[in-house]
C-alpha cells in the first residue's frame, strides 16, 4: 500500500514592504524585504504506515495491527507432515519434547492462514514462552499437571475446550495427527480487552546491513537424537530454508519453511518430574528464563549473542559482546530452543 501523501494548497503571498526586524545580537536594525510571489506551494510530506510488532513489517492494516497474537502449538512428529500454517507465521519456536521429537509453538498476528495444524497438546515450557505475548493460546489436551500451568498464565485459552467449533477432524491422516482449525475460527475467540503483543524483537530498519560475525550460508542444528535440522540461505529470496533430517521441510501445497532471521538459542532442559508419555519416556522441559549463548543468523551471516529473559512475561532480549542489542532484518524469524551441548555449526558452501 503507497504511503499517504498529504498535499498543500497553494498560498497566497501579500506584497510586503520592507520591515525592520530587530536583532537580539546587538540591538540593530536589520531590513528584510519579502519577495512577491502570486502562489507558493509549501513542501509536501509522507506518512509512513506503521510497523507489526513480531515482524519489523509495514503493517497497513488496523485490524490486523490491533488484534492479540494467536498461539498455535503445532505437531512435528512424522505422522503430522506436511503441516499446515506454519509458512504463515510471524514467529515460530521449536521445542523438543518426548522421545527427541520436537514441536512446534507457531505465533500468528499478521496473517491469517487455513488451515493450521494439527494441533495438539500442551508441554510444562509453553508458558514461559506464550505468556510473554499475554494473546490467544490454542491447544488440544495435555497432562493435567501441564494444564494447570498453561491456565495460570496470562494467555486466553481458545482450546477445543474452549473453542469446540473451531476444531475438526481432517480425512488423510490418523487421530491425533489430525485436528486442525484456522486462524480466523481461533480470533472468534478473543475479547475486546485484548490487546496487541509486545515486539520480540529489535529490528533493523529497511535495506540495512545485518551487523555480523561473519557469513553462515548453511547452519547445522542436531537438536536431537531424532532430529537433525539445517538452515540454508537463498541469497534471491533473502531468506534461510529449513530442512529436517536431510529432507527440505514443506507444508502442505508444497512450500518450503522460509524465514528471514534463525535464532539458535541454547537452553538447559530438564526431565518434568513424574512425567512420561504413553510409550515411558520422560517428558523435557525447556528453561527458557535466565540467560545463555545463542547464535542470530541473518542475511546470511551470523552474530554471536547472549540471550537473558528475567521471568516468564518477560521479552527475551539478544545482545553482542558489546552490550548491544542484535537487530534482525524485517520479517519472520524461527527460534530453535536447543538443549545445551547442542554443536551448532554453521559453513558457507
Amino acid at each position: 500500500m503507497a504511503p499517504a501523501v498529504r498535499w498543500a494548497r497553494p498560498v497566497a503571498v501579500l506584497v510586503a514592504a520592507a520591515v525592520l526586524a530587530d536583532c537580539s545580537g546587538g540591538g540593530k536594525k536589520v531590513a528584510v524585504r519579502r519577495t512577491t510571489s502570486t502562489s507558493t506551494t509549501l513542501p509536501t510530506t509522507t506518512t509512513q504506515p506503521p510497523v507489526a510488532p513480531l515482524t519489523g513489517l509495514p503493517q497497513p492494516d488496523p485490524a490486523k495491527l490491533g488484534r492479540p497474537a494467536l498461539t498455535v502449538k503445532i505437531e512435528n512428529a512424522p505422522e503430522a507432515r506436511p503441516q499446515s500454517g506454519l509458512d504463515a507465521a510471524d514467529v515460530v519456536f521449536e521445542e523438543v519434547v518426548e522421545g527427541g521429537v520436537t514441536r512446534f509453538i507457531a505465533v500468528f498476528h499478521s496473517s491469517a492462514p487455513n488451515p493450521v495444524g494439527p494441533v495438539r497438546s500442551v508441554r510444562p515450557m509453553d508458558p514461559n514462552i506464550a505468556g510473554v505475548l499475554a494473546g490467544l493460546f490454542a491447544y488440544s489436551g495435555g497432562t493435567a499437571p501441564f494444564v494447570a500451568r498453561i491456565k495460570r498464565a496470562p494467555v486466553r485459552l481458545v482450546g477445543p475446550d474452549q473453542l469446540g467449533k473451531a476444531y475438526s477432524r481432517r480425512s488423510g491422516k490418523s487421530a491425533p495427527h489430525n485436528l486442525f482449525s484456522s486462524t480466523a475460527a481461533l480470533y472468534k475467540g478473543a475479547k475486546p480487552d485484548d490487546h496487541t503483543p509486545p515486539p520480540l524483537f529489535q529490528f533493523l530498519a529497511a535495506g540495512q546491513p545485518f551487523v555480523a560475525d561473519g557469513p553462515a550460508r548453511h547452519v547445522d542444528v542436531p537438536i536431537s537424537g531424532s532430529s537433525r535440522v539445517t538452515w540454508d540461505w537463498d541469497q534471491a529470496a533473502s531468506v534461510y530454508r529449513r530442512g529436517e533430517n536431510g529432507t527440505p521441510h514443506t507444508v502442505e501445497g508444497g512450500a518450503q519453511l522460509s524465514f528471514a532471521n534463525v535464532i539458535v538459542q541454547i537452553v538447559p532442559y530438564s526431565n518434568f518430574p513424574g512425567a512420561r508419555d504413553p510409550a515411558g519416556n520422560p517428558v523435557p522441559a525447556a528453561n527458557v528464563t535466565g540467560s545463555g549463548p545463542a547464535f542470530v543468523y541473518s542475511q546470511g551471516q551470523v552474530r554471536k549473542a547472549t540471550w537473558t529473559k528475567g521471568a516468564a512475561t518477560t521479552v527475551t532480549t539478544y545482545t553482542d559482546a558489546t552490550g548491544q542489542q542484535v537487530r534482525l532484518t524485517p520479517g519472520a524469524t524461527w527460534v530453535e530452543l536447543a538443549p545445551t551441548g547442542t554443536a551448532v555449526a554453521s559453513s558457507n558452501p
